[in-house]
């Protein structure tokens, strides 16, 4: 099919889509670097962590791609830690199976939701911790490093420190009965575990838990706190932030930690999951051996190390702050960790980082009247999208248009389906359906001759001034709110820009009978309403981006860049494609159908976090089809703790096996074999069989 688009520089986008070739910054250009929060590796994402952050930060990286700017998006699972361990004992395996089997079910999650990645990662990887010890190092030697001996929870059943997310109790500040070892949901305040009151272990809540001395490493973010508050006032106005971040507009810090003066911080945990503590050549080394660095620290340098993973040219972008504005993207529970605490390692670090330019921060969207629960299976988590049968374009839509800026919001299915057929069907849709279509019937799918000028038209033209003058004030709109991170306002935006596409075609009376009585006109309004919908789908696309796909095959036409007015660019001559609607309508009654759905049991405290129920046992010889109970209830701690001990006897044993046969290693297996019986047999007892 002919295509006949003008040619000009600036014109067509000429930076590649995310990952399809390794981008590198170019001195002299805008360099756009963004993170989204490292999710963690212990389960699905539901949609509230979607739009808080990976969504989010998708569409403001396509969007600098369509501006022409360098972009790299990088984010990962962030897989070390307290919550990866306690996950993985309730599932019954290895840390390392549960971070492999919950990577690749974010990974494609994100790929249906059109989440583009320049590069998905982990932070399970030699780069991280690389990069992990080598800042820990520096810290070290620049003097910001000290032991410290505190008081931490042990558990004397378990015989061990008692990590942050193994330990719950009655949080000291609002009396919340369940707050975990490090944070408390209810008030949200950081914790120390140890300050706990009546300090539960997670494994059996009936453990006997004390208090015991453990030394560990510190941070000393007293001592960076100056450099720290510079930095920070130094940046908030260049950057932009987000009024939900530790400084006001009027430039006073407001963190509460932060006015209070901050306090040493520590960088390493008695676990066995986590980036190995380096030897820094003190006294102290002996006592760190048998420790990890705390997940806090290792997390945020997750960005720097799946970056690494990426590119072997990786410090282009994370040591050129000259050239490179980083963005970071999160829900607000993160700011505090990415304002303060990061930069202040970085600092710390004392070589040349490039540091944070903007955070972009969201309140929480909540389901229904309600939260998300995985444990009640209440609302849509990751693939349960993509079994609604509602396209990622329609979910990208109406998470992006109820996106939590400034305020909590709440996801309803009435509205989603609402905005489906109000919005994109009668609407966006609608646009590009009627005019593709009268195109393709009465101009044989060719654009005729419009007499208007290759290149932007006129906001003094006689017939359609106004239009084009609300049109170009609407797209400078569009750019300014966008390059403030103002998504939602931009997504309002783009539809505003549609709604005048709507109405022009309305006001110019684009029919049949306009075509004969004023053939001349007609082709213009055909022209310019083209030349809108080819804006349209720069617009749309880092909102929809499969719907911006469909609208360019349709054009025919090769994606365009954001332009500043409104062009002809498609001219007389060129062969569009074949129209088809970009939407389809929503049955209303679905709404009780999917709310029956995935409005879990109010009742229930059943976990779908926990492991799976016992499988069926194998038919046993002379009775056909004899199966083992099946235990449907809530696995308690001593249950899950059981399973752990079942999963590390049969991972003994298959060590065993792996070795040459002998006697003495056949005795042995025997042996072990018969006490994996023994813990089955206990579990057993356990579950009520």
């Amino acid at each position: 099919m002919a295509q006949k688009i003008r040619s000009a520089e600036g014109l067509l986008q000429d930076i590649p889509p995310p990952g399809h070739a390794v981008i590198l910054p170019k001195d002299g250009e805008t360099n756009v670097l963004i993170t989204s929060a490292l999710p963690y590796c212990n389960n699905v994402p539901h949609l509230g962590n979607i739009i808080g952050s990976t969504l989010s930060a998708d569409v403001f990286s396509r969007y600098n791609r369509t501006r022409n700017r360098r972009t790299l998006y990088v984010c990962g699972t962030d897989e070390y830690g307290t919550a990866t361990e306690t996950q993985a004992l309730k599932e019954g395996i290895t840390p390392q199976e549960l971070c492999d089997k919950y990577h690749v079910l974010h990974k494609e999650t994100y790929e249906w939701f059109d989440i583009g990645f320049d590069h998905f990662g982990r932070t399970s990887t030699p780069s991280h911790t690389e990069i992990c010890q080598e800042v820990y190092t520096n810290l070290g030697k620049n003097g910001f490093l000290e032991p410290q001996s505190k008081d931490q929870t042990y558990c004397e059943d378990c015989g061990r420190f008692l990590a942050d997310r193994f330990v719950e109790g009655i949080c000291p500040h609002c009396r919340y009965e369940d707050a975990r070892g490090d944070q408390c949901d209810s008030c949200s305040r950081t914790l120390d575990a140890i300050e706990l009151i009546k300090p539960r272990c997670l494994v059996n809540k009936t453990h006997k838990v004390v208090a015991r001395k453990s030394t560990h490493m510190y941070v000393k973010l007293d001592s960076l706190q100056p450099q720290t508050e510079q930095w920070i006032k130094e940046t908030f106005k260049r950057g932009k932030w987000s009024p939900n971040s530790v400084i006001n507009a009027d430039g006073e810090i407001i963190d509460a930690r932060v006015k209070a003066g901050l306090i040493p911080a520590p960088l390493t945990r008695d676990l066995a999951w986590g980036v190995p503590v380096p030897r820094l050549g003190r006294p102290d080394d002996d006592v760190m051996q048998s420790k990890v660095l705390y997940v806090w620290f290792d997390a945020p340098l997750g960005y720097p190390s799946i970056t690494a993973t990426y590119t072997p040219e990786w410090k282009k972008w994370w040591f050129n702050p000259d050239n490179v504005n980083l963005y970071q993207f999160m829900g607000k529970d993160n700011v505090y960790f990415h304002e303060v605490y990061f930069p202040s390692i970085q600092l710390g670090d004392k070589r040349d980082w490039t540091m944070q330019y903007h955070l972009s921060t969201t309140e929480y969207l909540n389901y229904e009247g309600g939260k998300f629960s995985k444990s009640r299976n209440r609302g849509v988590f990751g693939p349960q999208a993509k079994e609604t049968g509602i396209p990622a374009s329609v979910w990208r839509y109406y998470l992006l248009s109820t996106r939590p800026e400034s305020a909590d919001s709440m996801f309803s299915w009435a509205d989603c389906i609402a905005v489906n057929n109000n919005v994109l069907l009668n609407n966006f849709g609608n646009f590009v359906n009627r005019l593709l279509k009268f195109v393709s019937s009465q101009y044989q799918g060719i654009i005729p001759e419009s007499e208007d000028e290759p290149g932007p038209l006129s906001p003094n033209d006689p017939l359609d001034s106004v239009f084009i003058t609300d049109v170009n004030r609407l797209l400078q709109e569009y750019i300014t709110l966008l390059d403030a991170v103002k998504l939602r306002q931009g997504l309002q935006t783009v539809m505003a820009i549609s709604q005048q596409g709507n109405g022009y075609l309305q006001s110019s009376g684009l029919n049949k009978a306009l075509m004969t009585s004023d053939p001349k006109r007609c082709a213009q309004v055909v022209s310019r309403a083209v030349n809108l919908i080819y804006v349209l789908s720069v617009l749309v696309a880092p909102y929809m981006p499969g719907t911006a796909r469909a609208m360019l095959v349709q054009l025919n036409a090769p994606a365009r860049a954001v332009p500043e007015v409104l062009s002809t660019d498609i001219l007389a001559g060129h062969t569009i494609g074949v129209p088809e609607h970009l939407f389809k309508k929503i049955d209303e009654g679905m709404a009780d159908k999917f709310r029956a759905r995935f409005g879990g049991n109010e009742g229930s405290t059943a976990s779908a976090d926990a492991p799976p129920p016992v499988a069926k046992a194998k038919s046993q010889k002379g009775k056909k089809d004899a199966a083992a109970p099946v235990f449907t209830g809530e696995p308690t701690p001593e249950m899950i703790a059981k399973e752990a001990e079942i999963t590390e006897q049969g991972e003994k044993i298959r060590a065993l096996k792996a070795n040459a046969k002998s006697p003495e290693t056949d005795a042995q297996v025997k042996q072990e074999v018969e006490t994996l019986k023994k813990l089955k047999s206990e579990l057993a007892h356990l579950q009520g069989f």
